[in-house]
């Protein structure tokens, strides 16, 4: 991966408390898995930022690379890597997911 990119995602994971790195956007996903984890994260009207891998070949690799995660999605939390949908999807399920965001300081509604 060269530096550009390498820095790139660095910059968004930084400077986005949550990023979803996604195939599409979160109005518009372009997959079923970047769709479900968009999804999750609207229901739980968490204030996140969507990058759409698709709109660059070298985001698209560059971040399987930098997070050492060979899918999309990828979601990062204060600038930990949490994971692809299936993890998301577990987390939310289980409450995991509201746990992890509260003890980041992010704020989300809680399901009744």
């Amino acid at each position: 991966m060269d530096q550009e990119t390498n820095d790139l995602i660095k910059t968004e994971i930084e400077n986005n408390e949550v990023c979803l790195f996604m195939k599409g956007t979160p109005d518009a996903p372009q997959c079923g898995f970047s769709m479900a984890t968009s999804n999750i994260l609207k229901v739980m009207e968490v204030n996140f930022k969507g990058i759409n891998v698709l709109a660059d070949q070298k985001l698209r690799e560059g971040i399987k690379v930098y997070s050492d995660w060979p899918t999309i999605p990828q979601l990062y939390v204060k600038n930990e890597f949490v994971g692809g949908c299936d993890i998301i999807k577990e987390m939310f399920e289980s409450g995991e997911l509201a746990k992890l965001l509260e003890s980041k300081n992010i704020n989300f509604k809680a399901k009744n």
